[in-house]
């Protein structure tokens, strides 16, 4: 699994987790219980994984959608 973005927003995450399984691909929130633990400081974010065949998909698909910028600098 490779994380694709990573945000303190949930109902973006969730959005962006209904635009994937749109085009076929499974994705994973990790951190969830973590960030609910913390309340709404909005300090730790979630991340949003997807399998490693399917990265460079998804990519596409957040930069057609206008949901990162096209200069986006994406994790390793």
């Amino acid at each position: 699994m490779k994380e694709l973005i990573r945000s303190t927003d949930s109902v973006r995450l969730s959005f962006l987790t209904a635009l994937l399984a749109d085009a076929g691909i499974d994705a994973l929130l990790l951190d969830t219980h973590t960030s609910i633990m913390q309340g709404s400081l909005d300090l730790l974010p979630q991340r949003l994984m997807v399998d490693d065949d399917d990265l460079a998909e998804a990519r596409k698909i957040l930069l057609e959608a206008a949901q990162v910028a096209p200069d986006h600098e994406w994790q390793p």
